[in-house]
């Protein structure tokens, strides 16, 4: 038979657990709602121009907004990190026409990055080859926080200047009204805070004069 002491022990311990379980769901909600808070809804102005234009693939436009960023001189080369090995200079240019004279000088692909941390690593890379001190990162909002988050550990002495793409979803209707991108939504959050968390264990990389391999220059 189970004593009284151990009866109470066993319940006080079952009360600390489901309290500290309700504050770790309040924590998440709260950040998410902040998380969620902070994305801007409508296209937010450049303010200055970089060296370098870096854009993370994945969302609609994203391409076009890069190039439009480089035909504006707002950066001298362009790096479109996480392309499709089967996509090529070609087809990029076919949807976007009109910047081919670009892609001809100042446009670099890189086919190796298939997740954010990649694309982080192969920009590190990039902007080391060019000695670029400061770069232009375009990706969707949603995904701005991770991006910059993992672009800033792995180039701590650079600057990032974040140009946010708002996707037509998010412009038109409000997230929690649809499902997906309710979902979307989470999961960026998500990985958003397991990127931090490991990123905290994870010490930067040194400078690095290393040439980059991976990303093809035109």
């Amino acid at each position: 038979m189970v004593s009284l002491k151990t009866a109470v022990r066993t319940r006080r311990a079952k009360s600390v657990a489901l309290r500290a379980a309700a504050l770790c769901a309040a924590a998440l909600f709260l950040g998410f709602a902040g998380f969620v808070w902070l994305l801007p809804n409508k296209q937010v102005p450049l303010d200055r121009d970089a060296d370098g234009i870096v854009v993370l693939t994945g969302g609609t436009s994203r391409v076009t907004d890069g190039l439009e960023l480089l035909a504006a001189h707002r950066g001298r080369r362009l790096l479109i990190s996480g392309v499709n090995p089967g996509t090529t200079t070609a087809d990029i240019a076919h949807q976007a026409p009109g910047y081919g004279r670009l892609f001809a000088c100042c446009v670099d692909l890189d086919y190796s990055a298939v997740n954010t941390l990649g694309n982080a690593v192969q920009t590190r890379l990039w902007a080391s080859n060019h000695g670029f001190h400061s770069l232009i990162v375009v990706t969707s909002t949603y995904h701005m926080p991770r991006a910059l988050a993992e672009l800033g550990h792995q180039l701590p002495d650079i600057e990032l200047v974040p140009y946010p793409v708002v996707s037509d979803r998010l412009r038109s209707e409000p997230w929690w009204s649809n499902g997906d991108t309710t979902k979307l939504l989470v999961s960026e959050y998500l990985k958003f805070l397991f990127a931090e968390l490991r990123m905290r264990f994870e010490p930067a990389p040194a400078k690095s004069g290393e040439r980059v391999s991976d990303a093809r220059q035109m």
